[in-house]
């Protein structure tokens, strides 16, 4: 915490300070034993909870932050996923629920990216999934008795643990052998590696149908698996008995997306329902088929646990109302001490006609505004992710400098079916930067958005958005902001880790080398001497995902010519876990919109 007082101190900083919580994780075999993530200390760290004692405690204590964790079922252990400074590449380490010191989780596995972890009920067998440059991804099992860690799975393409069975014998591993990063395919095996069963519903061609693994069935000796579908043109649960290859549709009768978890007993499903950028809960009884409503206030649920009692938590926010973790019982689950965060203003839904089809808009105008207003378009990352009413306090902070927000859900986003994410192949940046222009136009022509005061921003897949916007249609955005981004296609293809080059063949249909169009109608460095806007970048130093070299080849390009440009490097990885230096970045975009747009 700074000197400067909570009374003193402007809102949009307090919502960064504010302590705030994720959905706490509980230990199968022992629910008392909750592990969580927390910014109380001003950098995001793990806890561990004793629900029995009340007793809470800090489990992790690194410079750069730590968000990677996960109990054994009975409790006794905390993994924690140790990378160096950012850099997504490290070990496991483990250490008593009740504290003690940090040791190797796995010793004879070398450093690598996580490619999935599952932990036995036995406190001894483990899983792992490990992704390297050499390697691709490789599956290893600890097991009791075993001289150590045991190698079951080696691909080139990316794949990943998706969960262990209740008892201990059965892996559920999800794969893109095929070549479509996109869409995985399942394979359950034994502890030895060898199959027994396979599903695939990219087989005859398909190739635009995906699975997903949400879980076996928690009951000792079932052999049931819950997998997400794509079937019927969006995320959908069913339940596949691995062990007589029978597949029981639940076919829901809700619109969006629709995943799932078990209740404990297994009786149930806890049904996570997203449409429309916001979500509810349901219960699904597997009995008789019923589907009742879980009662939640109107926003969104961005995670959500069904306890051993029945009740369920969740974590709940809107985009005028912080987070907060709730249970069905009436309780909030976790309130930390301490300053709460500010409210902000409703968000408000706006439609817009696009080449794709109808596209989804959330904009947000300070309390009282008329327009026409400074406007931020704040664009999402992923590509594949979507914004949704839920609090923010990036855009928070534009609001309270008297700037509309604008957030655009463009082709490629989830929560509108799978021919909308998937529509951005090829085409890669392009397509969305289409819906983009189209909700542009919008906010312009109805008087929301002065056309001299428009902001093209964003982090991530957003900020290579906004540099490829702002070198494709030079004339729309009066500044650029891009936090992290991809700059140089196809260096960033060079330097990224290998599960993101898998996704690039997959976006574009192949490598640089082999579409090497493609790549360079898509880069921002293709257009970076068209770029007009004043461009403000920010860049960790160890990102994995948009390395520094390929910034540095854009940046390079825009000094070439003395084009208004800043450059923030700071050392930490895609993004930073500290609040100071969150709430430092978003002050040098807020002086640098300030300093260049027209009074």
């Amino acid at each position: 915490m700074t000197s400067q007082s909570n009374g003193s101190m402007p809102d949009w900083e307090k919502r960064f300070r504010a302590p705030r919580v994720s959905l706490p994780d509980w230990a199968e075999d022992a629910p008392d034993r909750s592990l969580f993530v927390s910014n109380a200390t001003g950098t995001y760290e793990l806890y561990a909870w004793d629900r029995a004692t009340g007793e809470q405690r800090q489990a992790t204590d690194r410079a750069n932050g730590t968000t990677d964790g996960v109990l054994s079922p009975d409790g006794a252990w905390i993994w924690w996923f140790s990378d160096k400074d950012g850099d997504e590449f490290g070990v496991w380490l483990r250490q008593p629920f009740a504290g003690g010191p940090d040791t190797e989780a796995v010793p004879g596995l070398a450093p690598s990216y996580p490619a999935g972890l599952a932990l036995g009920r036995d406190g001894h067998t483990a899983v792992v999934g490990r992704s390297t440059d050499e390697d691709g991804t490789t599956i290893h099992v600890v097991a009791p008795g075993s001289d150590g860690p045991v190698e079951i799975y080696r691909h080139r393409e990316s794949a990943g643990v998706g969960d262990l069975s209740h008892d201990g014998t059965l892996i559920a591993i999800e794969h893109t052998e095929h070549g479509d990063a996109m869409h995985s395919a399942l394979r359950v095996v034994r502890l030895d590696g060898s199959t027994v069963a396979e599903l695939d519903d990219t087989e005859g061609g398909e190739r635009e149908l995906g699975l997903e693994v949400l879980g076996f069935a928690p009951v000792e000796g079932d052999t049931r698996l819950l997998v997400g579908h794509q079937r019927r043109g969006r995320w959908e649960p069913m339940v596949w008995d691995t062990a007589s290859g029978e597949q029981t549709d639940l076919a829901l009768d809700l619109p969006g997306d629709v995943s799932a978890e078990w209740y404990p007993d297994g009786s149930a499903l806890l049904i996570v329902h997203e449409f429309e950028a916001r979500g509810d809960l349901w219960r699904y009884e597997f009995a008789t088929g019923a589907l009742t409503k879980v009662d939640t206030p109107l926003g969104t649920v961005s995670g959500a646990s069904a306890r051993p009692d029945g009740s369920v938590e969740y974590l709940w926010s809107s985009a005028a109302q912080p987070p907060v973790v709730r249970s069905t019982s009436g309780a909030v689950v976790l309130d930390p001490p301490g300053m709460k965060a500010p409210a902000s203003v409703p968000v408000e839904d706006v439609w817009v006609e696009g080449p794709g089809g109808r596209v989804h808009a959330l904009v947000q105008k300070p309390a009282g505004a008329t327009g026409p207003l400074p406007t931020v378009f704040e664009i999402h990352g992923g590509p594949t992710w979507h914004d949704s009413d839920s609090f923010a306090a990036g855009p928070a902070a534009w609001l309270d400098h008297g700037f509309a927000v604008v957030r655009v859900n463009y082709r490629g986003s989830t929560g509108y079916g799978r021919e909308w994410t998937d529509a951005l192949k090829h085409r890669v940046g392009l397509i969305e930067l289409e819906d983009i222009a189209a909700v542009r136009e919008w906010a312009v022509t109805s008087g929301l958005a002065d056309p001299d005061r428009l902001v093209l921003a964003g982090g991530s897949w957003g900020g290579y958005l906004t540099l490829l916007g702002l070198g494709t249609q030079p004339g729309a955005w009066a500044v650029g902001l891009a936090a992290v981004p991809v700059a140089d296609y196809v260096t960033a293809y060079e330097d990224e880790m290998e599960a993101l080059k898998a996704l690039d063949r997959t976006l574009f249909g192949g490598s640089p080398d082999e579409v090497p169009d493609r790549f360079t109608a898509s880069s921002p460095l293709t257009y970076v001497d068209d770029v007009k806007a004043p461009v403000y970048i920010s860049a960790g130093l160890n990102d994995p995902r948009c390395p520094i070299r390929q910034i540095d080849h854009y940046v390079d390009r825009l000094a070439a010519r003395d084009a208004v440009h800043e450059v923030y490097r700071y050392d930490a990885g895609h993004g930073s876990l500290v609040v100071e230096e969150r709430i430092k970045q978003v002050a040098l975009e807020l002086d640098f919109a300030k300093r260049h747009l027209p009074s």
